[in-house]
């Protein structure tokens, strides 16, 4: 302990024995520790010198830890804040979290848990994987009580090269993807759990990992995991892992997502797909700062920052009775919406550049192709519902079809009757129709989207002979999207055909 920077702490509490307990035990793992019993005598000793963090009650004789926090902001500080919030009431953690708060502490306070804060906000990290009961490297390697599910930087952390470099992959010049790439250096920050939001293909893995990059837990482990690609029965036992036995076919202990994302961050794609049971198991895991694997008897504490994603609009899901109002809230602290690319068509441009340059570098092709003159414009022109992974596979196959050092607009238009990208695209505006020319228009909207919805999903399975997983991820869809897309469009297998997930 003695090797380790001795950290100068304040600690902010008018209840004087619990001020004098949280002395003690941040004291025995070698902190500096200072108190003060309210918000002004707070700021006194933080005027007369810099703290590395500061914990403090949220109900103060003479104000709230909230105004502590606007203090601090104002005057561009960087101590890390936590702030112990009475318990069952989430609605104030949420707030601490938005005030900028590193992290948040309940009350009754656990004196482990306090102190794996503390750790954890000032950066004294675990790395590796947990066990399934905890053991292993990770719990050797984790200060006295290990971390809970919270985050691992602050305000005064410098950004990594790797989080530049991740923020970097968010090609664009746009005003709306410049907000993204400030939000995402800001919430990378603090602990708060973080919910992206946005269409298929727009990035929200991309962001994911950049917050990831820029956070102090950069070294450590990402997890990524797509919640609606995982069957109900067995989410409990990957999300937070078995013990040999625990049911039939668990022939040895399994770590799940939670236990290998320890000291790192569990990305959670397609959130909105978690079916109600797990979601209550999920919040409970978030709630603890702990996971109970399947078979196990003890809960084991992990040290994980959130990070989810979803295209639905949450809000409407709780509201219809889909999503757990008290997850959502837990979740849903920070908010980023990736916009679509039809909102930022100036970006299209950088997205290719920076797609071709990957596509030629994994294929061994040197000098990257360019874009012809006219491609740009009639990419801009598309609808391109599947956003950038609509966009890529698009280059990936006028790459493969241009031959040459230069993708010309043949290669991107394989249907010069109908001007239309294939397979499943929209279609795009040929050069030659002048600005008052029209097409004409459906008698019926609906039956016509229906139509093209139901082309290109039979396109699809017959790709993919009619194996309904692959053809899902192949147009962005998941294995419960496309069984109800079917279902509603009367789409089933051929005869003699194969009825693959």
């Amino acid at each position: 302990m003695n090797e380790t920077p001795r950290y100068r702490l304040l600690v902010v509490d008018d209840e004087p024995d619990l001020l004098t307990l949280y002395e003690l035990a941040l004291v025995r793992e070698g902190y500096d520790v200072e108190c003060a019993a309210g918000v002004e005598e707070a700021w006194r000793l933080l005027d007369a010198r810099p703290f590395d963090a500061v914990v403090t009650d949220m109900r103060l004789p003479d104000g709230t830890g909230l105004e502590l926090l606007a203090r601090l902001e104002a005057r561009g500080r960087g101590e890390r804040t936590v702030v112990i919030t009475a318990f069952g009431s989430p609605e104030n953690a949420v707030e601490a979290l938005k005030a900028g708060a590193f992290d948040y502490l309940t009350k009754p306070v656990d004196l482990r848990q306090l102190r794996a804060v503390i750790a954890s906000a000032l950066g004294r990290l675990p790395r590796g994987p947990l066990s399934a009961d905890g053991a292993g490297p990770a719990a050797a390697a984790t200060p006295p009580g290990a971390p809970g599910v919270a985050g691992a930087a602050s305000r005064a952390v410098p950004q990594a090269p790797e989080g530049a470099a991740a923020l970097a992959r968010l090609a664009g010049a746009s005003l709306a993807l410049a907000q993204v790439r400030e939000l995402v250096d800001k919430v990378s920050r603090s602990m708060a759990p973080v919910l992206v939001h946005g269409e298929s293909g727009t990035g929200k893995e991309l962001v994911a990992r950049a917050i990831h990059a820029c956070s102090a837990r950069a070294a450590g482990p990402f997890v990524a995991v797509n919640c609606g690609a995982i069957p109900e029965a067995l989410l409990e036992s990957e999300f937070f892992g078995h013990r040999k036995g625990a049911f039939t076919g668990a022939n040895e202990e399994r770590p799940g997502f939670f236990q290998a994302a320890h000291g790192g961050t569990l990305f959670l794609d397609e959130l909105g797909e978690l079916p109600l049971a797990m979601q209550s198991k999920l919040l409970r895991a978030v709630q603890e700062r702990a996971v109970r694997a399947v078979g196990a008897v003890a809960e084991v504490p992990v040290n994980v920052r959130l990070v989810s994603a979803t295209h639905r609009d949450l809000a409407e899901e709780v509201q219809a009775g889909r999503f757990r109002q008290d997850l959502y809230y837990r979740l849903n602290v920070i908010r980023i919406h990736v916009p679509p690319l039809r909102e930022r068509v100036e970006d299209i441009g950088p997205i290719c550049q920076a797609l071709l340059e990957r596509i030629a570098r994994e294929a061994g092709i040197a000098p990257v192709p360019e874009l012809g003159p006219q491609c740009l414009e009639v990419l801009a022109q598309q609808r391109l519902p599947g956003n950038v992974r609509e966009l890529e596979n698009l280059l990936h196959r006028a790459l493969a079809l241009s031959g040459g050092q230069r993708i010309e607009l043949e290669d991107l238009m394989l249907d010069p009757v109908r001007q239309q990208v294939l397979p499943g695209a929209s279609p795009a505006v040929p050069a030659a129709v002048g600005a008052g020319a029209s097409e004409e228009l459906p008698r019926d909207l609906l039956a016509h989207l229906d139509s093209i919805e139901r082309d290109i999903l039979e396109r699809a399975l017959q790709a993919h002979r009619y194996n309904r997983t692959a053809a899902g991820a192949r147009i962005g869809l998941s294995l419960r999207q496309m069984r109800y897309r079917m279902a509603r469009l009367g789409i089933g297998a051929e005869d003699g055909q194969p009825e693959a997930e």
